[in-house]
């Protein structure tokens, strides 16, 4: 591991698969950095480095007996990582890489220490929504959805042919439908990779995919 290959990690700054850690002092927090990457799309954890991108170093051994409680006793199911070691002017920076899990949803605790799904935003670790779970689920199962054009589909699908996007919340109050059958549709929609979820820090919206093709109205 050459420093040029390190400092061009460091360049690229906090994003969607990096993060950088100055220390570990709570193996429960670095938990949820690590369920948030295996839940998403895999990333890497550079520890000894500043938010600035400074360099400060880590005691490697200390380091990584804190992320193997993390990843092995408080992220469950238990997360696998590898590790590699950069060296920049004598100060050791500890790489803790996790792929994509096949496994998820991995819980990590939150502050109150209880397990909760996190997923990775851009530089932020964020909780996943019931919607996001329960796709994941029919995933999983990789069962057939059948989709049944009834009024509030219609009602989706017209909306977001001339808007941007929609929420939940005015999905179900517009089409005049349950909570519950709002979720399920999105869950049908998501599968069938008509919508995409997104996440943010300010709340979660729904978007029509580029693969549903133009948008146009449904009669």
């Amino acid at each position: 591991m050459t420093n040029k290959q390190l400092q061009v990690k460091i360049a690229e700054g906090e994003h969607q698969q990096q993060d950088f850690k100055y220390a570990i002092n709570d193996s429960k927090k670095i938990a949820r950095s690590l369920a948030a990457f295996a839940n998403s799309d895999g990333g890497s954890l550079l520890l000894g480095v500043k938010d600035n991108g400074k360099v400060v170093g880590v005691a490697s051994e200390e380091e990584f007996y804190m992320v193997e409680a993390a990843a092995q006793r408080y992220c469950k199911p238990p997360i696998a990582f590898e590790t590699y070691e950069w060296e920049e002017e004598g100060k050791t920076v500890l790489e803790i890489k996790i792929h994509r899990s096949a496994h998820k949803p991995h819980t990590a605790p939150n502050k109150e220490g209880k397990p909760m799904v996190y997923v990775r935003v851009d530089d932020q670790n964020l909780l996943a929504n019931k919607i996001l779970l329960d796709y994941w689920k029919a995933q999983k199962k990789n069962s057939n959805n059948l989709f049944r054009l009834n009024e509030p589909e219609k009602y989706i699908l017209n909306y977001l042919a001339t808007n941007e996007s929609i929420t939940l919340t005015r999905f179900q109050k517009q089409a005049r439908i349950s909570y519950y059958r709002a979720q399920k549709i999105m869950v049908s929609l998501l599968c069938m990779k008509i919508i995409n979820i997104h996440i943010t820090e300010k709340g979660v919206y729904y978007t029509l995919a580029q693969q549903a093709g133009k948008k146009q109205k449904v009669d």
